[in-house]
């Protein structure tokens, strides 16, 4: 009699909470921004080379039967690194460097 598998989803988390995809460094949100923009599994594995098959397949999966849960995180997951980026700019700001860089430009 055939047996139902359970699998075991390819992720793990780093040091700063987030998830990655197998025993690479490709973080979950990746491959989840690539799949939604029209990409394959196989151009995905593609795309990133570190990944396995078996781990994009599951992840995709994955991500089919819990869309809501997977968008939270990748949401928490933007608004973090929003947070930080604003963090940069209002310590180093960039726009007074970035008008010098511009006045040096060569015109043609």
């Amino acid at each position: 009699m055939f047996q139902p598998l359970t699998l075991t989803v390819p992720l793990r988390e780093d040091e700063q909470g987030g998830l990655l995809v197998g025993k690479s460094t490709i973080p979950l949100e990746r491959v989840i921004y690539a799949f939604n923009h029209g990409q394959t599994p196989e151009s995905i594995l593609a795309s990133f080379p570190s990944l396995d098959r078996p781990d994009v397949y599951a992840v995709i999966s994955y991500y089919l039967t819990n869309q809501g849960e997977v968008e939270d995180y990748i949401q928490r997951r933007q608004a973090e690194a929003d947070k930080i980026r604003q963090e940069i700019d209002e310590r180093f700001p960039t726009t007074e460097l970035r008008q010098r860089l511009l006045a040096r430009r060569p015109r043609n």
